[in-house]
Protein backbone atom coordinates (compact mmCIF):
# COMPACT_ATOMS: atom_id res chain seq x y z
CA UNK A 1 0.00 0.00 0.00
CA UNK A 2 1.84 3.51 -0.83
CA UNK A 3 1.32 5.94 1.93
CA UNK A 4 0.18 9.26 0.40
CA UNK A 5 2.14 12.35 1.31
CA UNK A 6 0.70 16.16 1.55
CA UNK A 7 2.70 18.87 1.36
CA UNK A 8 0.64 21.39 3.87
CA UNK A 9 1.07 18.18 6.68
CA UNK A 10 5.04 18.83 6.37
CA UNK A 11 6.66 20.76 9.61
CA UNK A 12 10.27 20.80 7.89
CA UNK A 13 8.60 23.41 5.37
CA UNK A 14 7.74 25.98 8.03
CA UNK A 15 10.88 25.13 10.31
CA UNK A 16 12.58 28.25 9.12
CA UNK A 17 9.67 30.39 9.64
CA UNK A 18 9.69 29.57 12.61
CA UNK A 19 13.65 29.97 13.69
CA UNK A 20 12.84 33.30 12.56
CA UNK A 21 9.57 34.44 14.87
CA UNK A 22 12.15 32.85 17.53
CA UNK A 23 15.11 35.66 16.89
CA UNK A 24 12.74 38.21 16.38
CA UNK A 25 11.06 37.83 19.92
CA UNK A 26 13.96 37.01 21.27
CA UNK A 27 15.30 40.12 20.13
CA UNK A 28 12.39 42.05 21.52
CA UNK A 29 12.83 40.68 24.74
CA UNK A 30 16.06 41.67 25.08
CA UNK A 31 15.35 45.11 24.02
CA UNK A 32 12.96 45.62 26.67
CA UNK A 33 15.05 44.57 29.16
CA UNK A 34 17.92 46.95 28.58
CA UNK A 35 15.21 49.74 27.97
CA UNK A 36 13.70 49.03 31.83
CA UNK A 37 14.20 51.88 34.28
CA UNK A 38 15.82 51.24 36.97
CA UNK A 39 15.29 54.13 40.13
CA UNK A 40 17.87 54.66 42.87
CA UNK A 41 17.35 54.03 46.39
CA UNK A 42 17.79 56.54 48.93
CA UNK A 43 19.71 55.71 51.78
CA UNK A 44 18.79 57.98 54.99
CA UNK A 45 21.29 58.43 57.39
CA UNK A 46 20.49 57.57 60.99
CA UNK A 47 20.98 60.25 63.38
CA UNK A 48 21.02 59.64 66.91
CA UNK A 49 23.63 58.44 69.32
CA UNK A 50 24.69 55.11 69.44
CA UNK A 51 25.17 52.40 71.58
CA UNK A 52 28.10 50.45 72.29
CA UNK A 53 26.62 46.74 73.80
CA UNK A 54 29.94 46.20 75.77
CA UNK A 55 29.14 49.87 77.38
CA UNK A 56 26.11 48.44 78.63
CA UNK A 57 27.95 46.31 80.77
CA UNK A 58 30.20 48.62 82.45
CA UNK A 59 28.91 49.58 86.17
CA UNK A 60 28.44 53.07 86.78
CA UNK A 61 30.15 54.57 90.10
CA UNK A 62 28.21 56.83 91.94
CA UNK A 63 30.26 58.94 94.95
CA UNK A 64 29.33 58.80 98.18
CA UNK A 65 28.17 62.55 99.52
CA UNK A 66 29.92 63.36 102.75
CA UNK A 67 27.90 64.96 105.36
CA UNK A 68 29.86 67.68 106.94
CA UNK A 69 29.37 67.30 111.20
CA UNK A 70 27.02 70.23 112.52
CA UNK A 71 29.06 71.53 116.07
CA UNK A 72 27.03 70.71 118.90
CA UNK A 73 25.26 73.05 120.43
CA UNK A 74 25.88 72.80 124.31
CA UNK A 75 22.31 73.82 127.21
CA UNK A 76 23.96 75.37 130.22
CA UNK A 77 21.43 75.89 132.81
CA UNK A 78 21.61 78.07 135.90
CA UNK A 79 23.54 77.04 138.73
CA UNK A 80 21.93 78.72 141.07
CA UNK A 81 17.80 78.73 142.07
CA UNK A 82 15.70 81.25 143.32
CA UNK A 83 13.48 80.60 146.17
CA UNK A 84 10.48 82.48 146.41
CA UNK A 85 9.48 83.03 150.41
CA UNK A 86 5.77 82.02 151.19
CA UNK A 87 5.09 85.28 153.56
CA UNK A 88 5.14 87.64 150.99
CA UNK A 89 1.58 88.93 150.65
CA UNK A 90 0.19 89.16 147.31
CA UNK A 91 -2.70 90.85 146.73
CA UNK A 92 -5.57 89.98 144.81
CA UNK A 93 -6.96 92.18 142.11
CA UNK A 94 -10.87 91.59 141.83
CA UNK A 95 -11.85 92.22 137.85
CA UNK A 96 -16.06 93.05 138.38
CA UNK A 97 -17.63 91.84 134.64
CA UNK A 98 -19.32 94.11 132.78
CA UNK A 99 -21.20 91.59 131.13
CA UNK A 100 -25.28 92.03 132.01
CA UNK A 101 -26.92 88.66 133.00
CA UNK A 102 -29.28 88.03 130.80
CA UNK A 103 -32.18 87.23 133.85
CA UNK A 104 -31.68 90.43 135.00
CA UNK A 105 -34.38 93.06 133.49
CA UNK A 106 -33.10 96.01 131.64
CA UNK A 107 -35.05 99.14 132.80
CA UNK A 108 -35.63 101.63 130.00
CA UNK A 109 -37.84 104.85 130.25
CA UNK A 110 -39.50 105.30 126.99
CA UNK A 111 -41.12 108.57 126.63
CA UNK A 112 -45.23 109.08 124.97
CA UNK A 113 -44.93 110.12 121.42
CA UNK A 114 -48.52 111.41 120.71
CA UNK A 115 -49.63 111.87 117.36
CA UNK A 116 -52.16 114.03 116.27
CA UNK A 117 -54.02 112.32 113.97
CA UNK A 118 -54.81 114.53 111.28
CA UNK A 119 -57.96 114.07 109.24
CA UNK A 120 -57.61 114.27 105.20
CA UNK A 121 -61.04 116.34 104.29
CA UNK A 122 -62.68 114.47 101.35
CA UNK A 123 -62.56 115.62 97.86
CA UNK A 124 -65.83 115.61 96.63
CA UNK A 125 -66.94 116.42 92.88
CA UNK A 126 -69.55 118.50 91.45
CA UNK A 127 -72.63 117.56 90.90
CA UNK A 128 -74.58 118.23 88.53
CA UNK A 129 -78.03 120.61 89.49
CA UNK A 130 -80.30 117.80 88.01
CA UNK A 131 -79.27 114.97 90.27
CA UNK A 132 -78.39 116.83 93.63
CA UNK A 133 -79.78 115.81 96.56
CA UNK A 134 -80.00 118.90 98.40
CA UNK A 135 -80.22 122.15 95.52
CA UNK A 136 -78.86 125.26 96.13
CA UNK A 137 -81.53 127.70 97.79
CA UNK A 138 -81.92 130.63 95.90
CA UNK A 139 -82.40 134.17 98.11
CA UNK A 140 -86.15 134.05 99.43
CA UNK A 141 -87.06 130.53 98.31
CA UNK A 142 -88.71 128.16 101.25
CA UNK A 143 -90.60 125.14 100.30
CA UNK A 144 -89.27 121.89 100.31
CA UNK A 145 -86.84 120.06 98.08
CA UNK A 146 -88.92 119.95 94.53
CA UNK A 147 -90.38 123.47 95.51
CA UNK A 148 -86.60 124.68 96.28
CA UNK A 149 -85.62 123.46 92.84
CA UNK A 150 -88.29 125.26 90.93
CA UNK A 151 -87.72 128.19 92.57
CA UNK A 152 -84.62 128.44 92.26
CA UNK A 153 -84.82 128.15 88.21
CA UNK A 154 -87.52 130.42 88.35
CA UNK A 155 -85.70 133.09 89.89
CA UNK A 156 -82.29 132.86 87.83
CA UNK A 157 -84.46 132.91 84.42
CA UNK A 158 -86.32 135.69 85.87
CA UNK A 159 -82.91 137.82 87.40
CA UNK A 160 -80.99 137.51 84.37
CA UNK A 161 -84.11 138.19 81.53
CA UNK A 162 -84.04 141.77 83.86
CA UNK A 163 -80.51 142.87 83.73
CA UNK A 164 -79.81 141.40 80.43
CA UNK A 165 -79.06 144.41 77.83
CA UNK A 166 -81.30 143.44 74.50
CA UNK A 167 -79.96 146.39 72.84
CA UNK A 168 -77.38 144.88 71.76
CA UNK A 169 -78.65 142.99 69.12
CA UNK A 170 -79.22 146.49 67.15
CA UNK A 171 -75.76 147.16 67.85
CA UNK A 172 -74.83 144.41 65.97
CA UNK A 173 -76.74 144.59 63.33
CA UNK A 174 -78.91 141.42 64.07
CA UNK A 175 -81.80 140.71 61.45
CA UNK A 176 -85.10 141.71 63.51
CA UNK A 177 -87.39 138.54 64.40
CA UNK A 178 -84.30 136.29 64.31
CA UNK A 179 -83.59 134.62 67.55
CA UNK A 180 -80.80 134.51 69.20
CA UNK A 181 -79.68 131.80 71.78
CA UNK A 182 -77.04 131.88 74.53
CA UNK A 183 -76.03 129.42 76.92
CA UNK A 184 -74.30 129.46 80.06
CA UNK A 185 -72.70 126.85 82.41
CA UNK A 186 -71.43 128.30 85.99
CA UNK A 187 -71.04 126.87 89.25
CA UNK A 188 -72.47 127.49 92.78
CA UNK A 189 -69.66 126.23 94.67
CA UNK A 190 -70.17 124.90 98.62
CA UNK A 191 -69.81 128.36 99.95
CA UNK A 192 -73.06 129.66 97.72
CA UNK A 193 -70.69 131.85 95.75
CA UNK A 194 -70.98 132.01 91.74
CA UNK A 195 -67.74 130.60 90.33
CA UNK A 196 -66.33 129.56 86.92
CA UNK A 197 -68.88 130.90 84.55
CA UNK A 198 -68.65 129.81 80.97
CA UNK A 199 -70.93 131.33 78.31
CA UNK A 200 -71.20 130.01 74.10
CA UNK A 201 -73.29 132.63 71.91
CA UNK A 202 -73.67 133.76 68.08
CA UNK A 203 -71.50 137.06 69.10
CA UNK A 204 -68.69 137.68 71.45
CA UNK A 205 -70.25 140.45 72.89
CA UNK A 206 -73.34 138.84 73.49
CA UNK A 207 -71.56 135.57 75.20
CA UNK A 208 -69.57 138.54 77.45
CA UNK A 209 -72.97 140.26 78.20
CA UNK A 210 -74.14 136.96 79.48
CA UNK A 211 -70.97 136.41 81.51
CA UNK A 212 -71.57 139.70 83.17
CA UNK A 213 -75.07 139.23 84.19
CA UNK A 214 -74.78 135.52 85.77
CA UNK A 215 -72.30 137.31 87.67
CA UNK A 216 -73.96 139.40 89.41
CA UNK A 217 -75.49 136.51 90.72
CA UNK A 218 -76.29 136.54 94.87
CA UNK A 219 -74.98 134.36 97.19
CA UNK A 220 -77.15 132.15 97.86
CA UNK A 221 -76.91 128.46 100.47
CA UNK A 222 -75.01 125.68 98.78
CA UNK A 223 -76.52 122.35 97.76
CA UNK A 224 -75.28 119.11 99.70
CA UNK A 225 -74.72 115.83 98.87
CA UNK A 226 -75.01 112.98 101.75
CA UNK A 227 -74.88 115.88 104.09
CA UNK A 228 -72.24 117.72 103.27
CA UNK A 229 -71.98 121.03 101.09
CA UNK A 230 -70.79 120.60 97.33
CA UNK A 231 -70.71 122.49 93.81
CA UNK A 232 -73.47 122.21 91.59
CA UNK A 233 -73.08 122.79 88.02
CA UNK A 234 -76.17 124.70 86.62
CA UNK A 235 -76.99 125.25 82.96
CA UNK A 236 -78.82 128.42 81.99
CA UNK A 237 -79.75 128.74 78.14
CA UNK A 238 -80.71 132.47 77.35
CA UNK A 239 -83.26 132.79 74.31
CA UNK A 240 -84.46 136.40 73.29
CA UNK A 241 -86.29 137.45 69.96
CA UNK A 242 -84.54 140.60 68.29
CA UNK A 243 -87.32 143.09 67.92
Amino acid sequence: MQVKKYPKAILENYSKILIQLGLVLSLFLVYEFLTLKSYPRDVKEMSGTILNIEDLDKQIEVKPIEMEPQPETKVTLPEKILKVEDDVDVKESVIESTESNEFDAVKTTVEKVIVDAVEEEEIVEDVAFVVIENVPIFPGCKGDNAQLRACFSDQIAKFVSERFNSELASDLGLVPGSIQKIFVVFKIDKNGNITDINARAPHKKLQDEAIRVVNLLPQMTPGRQRGKPVGVKYGLPIVFKVE
